[in-house]
């Protein structure tokens, strides 16, 4: 929802009216019914009025009819794409078997949805446009979207490396952990803002590994709270596993904060230039450790990156963005 609130606040100040529609849940064998329900969701009239445009974001969004409709892919159903090797690895035969009759559905649907029922496809980077090369006809142009509308500032490069995200394995704060038990990491402290499912596990990890005294696992973060840490840290570490695009990084860069990533982490390691505007390492607690360190033992050159970082946030913009979405004939 970030996304949306953003997009549809950027529309307001441009002028435009705007509002958000949340499509029906696509849940695990409920698929088909997501999507005819989208397909009948009526968006050619609010409030009386009628609408211009239509822009959405992700599966099954992208379902809904009109003759303007633009979509801004986020992702598709990323388990039935990229990570379906990894979700059907723990099904039975027989659900292996029912799993892969409805991904191969769902690809016909999605392959018709986003060549024939949109008049123009952007996606959110280079990731998600990869994901999708199997379907040649399928013309997609990447925009990558601006950090959230918030008041981002920068005072200052602290002591310790700052982790904001849901707290889920493909996001792996768990590596950033091992990183800091790693003899390269000894001196590198944490801070991991987010709640999820993998909470309790990170914390007895990091007890596990003897590093509970250098990491803290805040949970939830308020606005408020999220802005402070990015404008008190030495730098971000944003680490996951083939994010689709990613608001972590731009909201690090409009702090003027450097990000270290990964090399599979996909979106994040789009928009890192390596030495320049934060590090990009392979994901190993060593080498993770490595880049940390560097800008924990180099306080001049994590202020260089950072300021490197702030000039590339000013390459995107809100603006911009709804200018090239709204300008389809």
């Amino acid at each position: 929802m970030v996304i949306a609130r953003s997009l549809a606040q950027a529309l307001r100040d441009a002028g435009h009216e705007a509002d958000i529609v949340v499509t029906p849940q696509n849940r695990f064998g409920r698929q088909a019914s997501a999507y005819v329900a989208t397909w009948l969701t009526d968006v050619g009239q609010s409030a009386g009025h009628r609408i211009d445009q239509v822009i959405s974001l992700r599966y099954p969004s992208y379902a809904v009819r009109h003759p303007r409709h633009v979509c801004w892919l986020n992702h598709t159903m990323r388990e039935y794409y990229d990570l379906w090797e990894r979700f059907s690895s723990g099904l039975s035969p027989l659900n292996q078997f029912k799993e892969g009759l409805r991904r191969r559905a769902l690809h016909a649907t999605d392959r018709y949805l986003l060549t024939r029922n949109v008049s123009r496809l952007f996606v959110q980077s280079h990731t998600i446009q990869a994901r999708l090369r199997m379907w040649p006809e399928l013309k997609s142009t990447v925009l990558y979207p601006p950090a959230p509308q918030r008041r981002y500032r920068c005072e200052g490069y602290g002591d310790y490396i700052f982790m904001v995200s849901r707290l889920t394995p493909l996001k792996r704060a768990d590596l950033l952990i091992r990183a800091l038990a790693a003899p390269e990491g000894r001196n590198v402290r944490a801070v991991i803002g987010g709640e999820g499912e993998e909470r309790a596990r990170l914390t007895a990890l990091a007890g596990e590994l003897g590093v509970s005294d250098r990491v803290t696992l805040t949970g939830s973060l308020s606005e408020a709270q999220l802005l402070d840490h990015l404008a008190r840290c030495r730098a971000v570490c944003f680490p996951p596993f083939d994010e689709d695009y990613g608001f972590v990084t731009a909201e690090a860069f409009a702090s003027g904060k450097a990000v270290i990533t990964c090399q599979d982490s996909g979106g994040p390691a789009e928009l890192v230039e390596s030495g320049v505007n934060g590090l990009v390492s392979e994901a190993t607690p060593q080498a993770l450790a490595r880049a940390l360190a560097s800008l924990m033992e180099d306080g001049s050159r994590a202020e260089r990156m950072g300021a490197a970082a702030l000039a590339s946030a000013a390459h995107s913009s809100w603006p911009q963005a709804v200018s090239v979405l709204t300008a389809i004939n």
